[in-house]
C-alpha cells in the first residue's frame, strides 16, 4: 500500500514537472515578439518584411518538426525527445545570438526555422507526456497547460524588458538559451518517471478520424483563428506602440508584459466562473471587449490609451481559450497525444501565420495595419464558437 501511494507521488511529481513544460513552450513562442525592438526593426518600416519572414520560418519549424518527432520518439521514447527538444532550442537560441543585427536577416531565418522545430518537438513530447493527467482531469489538464503556457509568455517578456539596456543584444538571447538549458537537465533527471501511454488510446487512426468530423475541425479552426489574434497583438504591439504612439522600446515591452498578464489573470478568473456563468453571456462580453480594446488600441496617441486597450483585449481573449478547453474535454473524453497535438499545431501555425501576414501588409501600408486581423478575427472567432454549439446541439455530443 505504501509503495503504492510512493509511486503515484512520483508519477504525479512529474506530470506537474510535464505541464510546466509549457512555460517552455510559450517562452519559447513569445520571444521573437518581444526580442524584435531589440534587433531595431522599429525604425525602418520596410523591415516589416523581415519581420513577416521571422515569422513564417518559425511557423514552417513547427510543421516540420512532426517528421522528426515521429522517429525520435519511435527509436529513443518521451524522456529523450524531451531532453533534445530542449537542446534543439538551446542550440538554436545560442545560433541567433551570435548572428544578431547587423548580420543578414536569412541567417535569423534559418535560426527560427530551427527553433520552431525546437518548438513543435517540444510540444509533441509534452502531449505525450501529459496524457495520465489528461485521462483523469481533461479540462482541468488543458486549462493547467494553458495557464502554464500564458506564464511562459510573461516570462520571455519580463525578461527581455528586465535585460534591454543591461545587456548587449547578444547577450540577451544567450540569456534566454538557458531556460531551455535548464529544462534539458530537469527532464534528463525526470526521466524515468515518464509513464509511457497506455493501451487505452485510439489508435492514431481513430483519432485522425475524428480529427475530419465537423466538431474538430471547428474546434481546430476556432484556436487557429484566436491564436491569431492573440499573436497577432503579441508579435506586433511593442513595433505598433514605438512607431504609431512614440513610446520608448522598453515602455512598449512593458506593455506587452501588461498584456501578457491580463490575459493569464483573466484565464484563471475565467476558470473560476465557467461554471457559475451563462457561456452565451460570457462569451458575448468576450467578444466585444476584445473588438472595443482594439479600437482604443488604433486611436490611441499615449500609454495610458495603450494600457486600456491591452487591458480590454487581454480580457476579452482570455475567456476563449477556457471555453474550448471545457468544450474539448467533453467532446473528446480519451486522449490521442497525436490527435491533441495536431489541433493544437494548427492554433499555433494561426498563431505565425497571422503575424507573418501582418509583416508583410505593414511594409506597405503602415504600421497601422496590425490590429486589422484581431478585429477581422474575434468576429470569426465569436461565429465559430456558435457553430460549435449549434453542431453539438444538432448532434447531441
Amino acid at each position: 500500500m505504501t509503495g503504492s501511494l510512493s509511486s503515484a507521488g512520483i508519477h504525479a511529481s512529474f506530470d506537474g514537472r510535464a505541464l510546466a513544460g509549457f512555460l517552455l513552450s510559450g517562452f519559447l513562442m513569445a520571444l521573437l515578439g518581444a526580442i524584435l525592438p531589440a534587433w531595431g526593426y522599429y525604425r525602418d518600416p520596410p523591415a516589416f518584411t523581415a519581420v513577416g519572414n521571422y515569422f513564417l520560418s518559425l511557423a514552417v519549424g513547427l510543421v516540420v518538426s512532426p517528421l522528426v518527432a515521429r522517429r525520435v520518439l519511435a527509436r529513443r521514447g518521451i524522456s529523450f525527445l524531451l531532453v533534445f527538444a530542449c537542446c534543439v532550442s538551446c542550440s538554436a537560441l545560442a545560433y541567433l545570438a551570435a548572428f544578431s543585427p547587423p548580420a543578414s536577416e536569412w541567417w535569423r531565418v534559418a535560426g527560427l526555422l530551427l527553433l520552431g522545430v525546437g518548438a513543435g518537438l517540444l510540444n509533441l513530447a509534452l502531449f505525450h507526456a501529459i496524457s495520465p493527467s489528461y485521462h483523469s482531469d481533461a479540462a482541468g489538464t488543458v486549462n493547467r497547460g494553458g495557464i502554464w503556457y500564458g506564464l511562459g509568455c510573461l516570462t520571455a517578456t519580463l525578461l527581455v524588458t528586465g535585460t534591454f539596456y543591461a545587456y548587449t543584444v547578444p547577450g540577451m538571447v544567450v540569456f534566454m538559451a538557458l531556460v531551455p538549458a535548464g529544462f534539458a537537465v530537469l527532464y534528463a533527471r525526470s526521466g524515468s518517471l515518464i509513464r509511457e501511454p497506455d493501451s487505452a488510446h485510439p489508435s492514431l487512426r481513430q483519432a485522425l478520424t475524428d480529427f475530419r468530423s465537423p466538431g474538430a475541425v471547428l474546434f481546430a479552426l476556432l484556436l487557429f483563428f484566436q491564436f491569431g489574434n492573440e499573436w497577432s497583438i503579441a508579435g506586433w504591439l511593442p513595433l505598433f506602440l514605438i512607431r504609431r504612439v512614440g513610446l520608448s522600446p522598453k515602455a512598449a515591452l512593458l506593455i506587452l508584459a501588461l498584456y501578457w498578464l491580463f490575459l493569464l489573470l483573466g484565464r484563471l478568473i475565467s476558470v473560476a466562473v465557467l461554471s457559475r456563468t451563462r457561456h452565451g453571456r460570457l462569451l458575448l462580453g468576450s467578444g466585444l471587449a476584445a473588438l472595443f480594446g482594439c479600437l482604443i488600441l488604433f486611436f490611441t496617441n499615449n500609454a495610458f490609451g495603450a494600457v486600456t486597450g491591452v487591458l480590454f483585449v487581454g480580457a476579452g481573449y482570455a475567456s476563449i481559450y477556457p471555453l474550448v478547453a471545457e468544450a474539448i474535454g467533453r467532446r473528446f473524453p480519451y486522449y490521442h497525444p497525436g490527435f491533441f497535438n495536431g489541433i493544437f499545431s494548427v492554433a499555433m501555425v494561426g498563431g505565425l501565420v497571422a503575424p507573418a501576414t501582418l509583416g508583410y501588409a505593414a511594409s506597405g501600408w503602415g504600421v497601422g495595419v496590425v490590429l486589422g486581423i484581431p478585429l477581422v478575427g474575434t468576429c470569426i472567432v465569436v461565429m465559430l464558437l456558435l457553430l460549435i454549439w449549434l453542431e453539438s446541439k444538432v448532434t447531441g455530443r
